[in-house]
């Protein structure tokens, strides 16, 4: 988004208002509270001192959350944003303050997730002049943020941070940071009030809905004997999950979600299918390249999803709902695109649909359900050797939490087994890193989730490889009482990367065999109670004390080292061609 188109405003006549004298520091804490901001995830240092100075006299109304690195700072503000469906917020010093939050401003930019980042910066003379600790933010985080701009001036501080969060959580939502030279922190200025923004001229955030192209596709649904549904998170950050049950209701059809639309309906929903993607489930996967109408609401057709794009739903007419224009048409030539805010376009598409219903068709999945329950499933919820594997350990936590927790999970085999597995009934529910696949993500995001929803269980799924990534933040979690239920599915391996090099690298187990500490010594030492299981006698018992212990809980389950994730649809293979076993 070009800076200066943002900055273009047409002349208008306005009413003085009355001004006092504020610092740039409290101009932007003055912000924070007007957006409705409760809760700041970061981390002090020089170049932002200012900020943290005026921060001594907001405490009572801004709650400010010590990471321990500031990874952590901003994975826990996508948790926050996540399970709360606000923006999240974090503060950076400069230098490695602020290169520290690239990778989670990367995954937040590819998961669509609103967060605000402040970054402080050497004074305005300083700049380019290699000053200690100086570092050229904008230039290094452009290309992983929806937009971002440095302030040397206090008098831009209210205008740019409403710029900020209205860009940050509006349209397809996605990270924005601002860098804040010292200077400009310390500055005093005629500080006039806060004006949210609501219109940047040239930024188009909810397009305008072409009815043609809504009348086109009832038509192609309509006329349609096998169409399938397919969904992403875009249903959640549109906060369009009762106009999606109403669609997909009235249409009939078989609905099946990416990883990051899970939860946007119930996952025992009569037309729920289950999961797209490498590791999803057998129907949808293989039906994909049988159904004549292919409706894609809110998702990206990410390569996980659609394998071969050559060979992928060649034989369907293809509907693509979405607000993003650059994804219609980018990995999947569409039949009909339908640019614009699902939550205006579903309501409008329903209107037109017959009411309908393919038992037959549904009945092509529950066939292949079927096959996939007898050659992985029931195996894997009931494995043959004494050893405890990580869907048994998932289907037990399902049993204690009712489907009602929000799960945060990491990167790896367990992620793909928590999300086979994991039972939802209530939206936002599954938070995880989808796009980026960033290791060490849910600690932090849990931490931040269980600011973000207070009245909810929290459980952070995690290998023991991803935990150990992040795992300072337990300080964080000691510090501030976060509540969270951590459970470690330990192989004592890189699980994921060792179960492709067994397939595709003849066992050649390259540096995937990783040693661990004793976490619940670890957990201790943190204030944290914890356990370690390995007996399947012992597994319910452990999750109940687990979810009933009154603050944040450790439990460590050792499973099957060798264990693979079935199905599986090989890389470069398409969907069709995923395997059982």
């Amino acid at each position: 988004m070009d800076t200066l188109e943002l900055f273009a405003a047409e002349k208008a006549t306005t009413t003085p208002v009355a001004t006092r004298e504020l610092s740039g520091s409290a101009a932007v804490l003055e912000a924070f509270i007007a957006e409705g901001v409760h809760t700041i995830f970061g981390y002090p240092g020089g170049a932002i001192m200012p900020i943290y100075d005026a921060l001594y006299d907001y405490h009572e109304k801004l709650n400010h959350i010590l990471v321990r690195h500031e990874q952590g700072a901003i994975h826990a503000a996508q948790g926050f944003a996540r399970a709360s469906g606000k923006t999240g917020v974090v503060f950076a010093t400069s230098g490695p303050g602020a290169t520290n939050l690239v990778t989670g401003l990367a995954d937040a930019m590819i998961d669509s997730t609103p967060v605000v980042c402040i970054t402080g910066q050497v004074y305005a003379h300083l700049l380019g002049t290699d000053a200690f600790q100086e570092t050229d933010v904008i230039n290094i985080t452009a290309p992983v943020t929806k937009w971002n701009y440095q302030i040397t001036d206090a008098n831009e501080i209210p205008a740019v941070l409403a710029k900020a969060f209205y860009i940050a959580g509006s349209g397809r939502p996605g990270p924005v940071l601002i860098d804040i030279t010292k200077n400009a922190q310390l500055q005093k200025f005629d500080y006039a009030g806060y004006v949210p923004c609501t219109h940047i001229r040239s930024y188009r955030p909810k397009p305008i809905v072409r009815k043609e192209y809504i009348e086109t596709a009832a038509e192609i649904i309509n006329a349609a004997e096998k169409p399938f549904i397919i969904f992403g998170q875009g249903v959640l950050l549109g906060k369009a999950e009762k106009e999606f049950i109403q669609f997909l209701e009235k249409s009939g059809a078989p609905a099946a979600w990416t990883i990051m639309g899970m939860s946007a309906i119930p996952t025992d929903h009569p037309q729920a299918t289950g999961m797209l993607g490498m590791h999803g489930n057998y129907g949808p996967n293989v039906l994909t390249n049988e159904c004549d109408v292919l409706i894609a609401v809110g998702m990206r057709f990410d390569d996980r999803v659609t394998g071969r794009l050559d060979k992928y739903a060649k034989q369907a007419k293809i509907i693509h709902l979405d607000i993003d224009p650059s994804e219609i048409d980018k990995n999947v030539k569409t039949t009909v695109g339908i640019w614009g805010d699902c939550k205006e376009t579903l309501p409008l598409l329903t209107s037109m649909l017959k009411q309908k219903v393919y038992p037959q068709w549904l009945q092509r999945f529950n066939d292949f359900k079927q096959q996939e329950e007898e050659t992985c499933i029931i195996p894997e919820m009931n494995p043959d050797s004494d050893i405890l594997s990580m869907a048994e350990v998932i289907n037990a936590l399902n049993e204690c939490t009712g489907g009602n927790a929000i799960v945060v999970t990491d990167v790896g085999q367990h992620q793909m087994v928590t999300c086979r597995y994991a039972k939802y009934n209530t939206s936002k529910s599954n938070i995880t890193s989808g796009g980026l696949g960033t290791m060490g993500f849910a600690l932090p995001a849990a931490i931040g989730a269980s600011f973000g929803d207070p009245n909810r269980d929290v459980v952070a799924v995690i290998g023991d490889g991803g935990f150990q990534m992040t795992i300072q933040e337990l300080g964080t979690i000691m510090q501030s009482g976060a509540n969270v239920k951590i459970i470690i599915l330990n192989n004592q391996f890189l699980g994921m990367v060792r179960q492709w090099q067994q397939l595709f690298h003849d066992k050649r187990y390259s540096f995937v065999d990783i040693a661990s500490p004793d976490f619940v010594m670890v957990a201790k030492g943190y204030s944290i109670e914890g356990r370690k299981v390995s007996e399947r006698a012992e597994l319910k018992v452990a999750l109940q004390q687990m979810m009933k212990h009154p603050g944040s809980y450790l439990l460590e389950v050792m499973v099957g080292k060798e264990d693979n994730v079935f199905p599986m649809v090989p890389q470069g293979c398409s969907v069709s061609e995923i395997r059982l076993k």
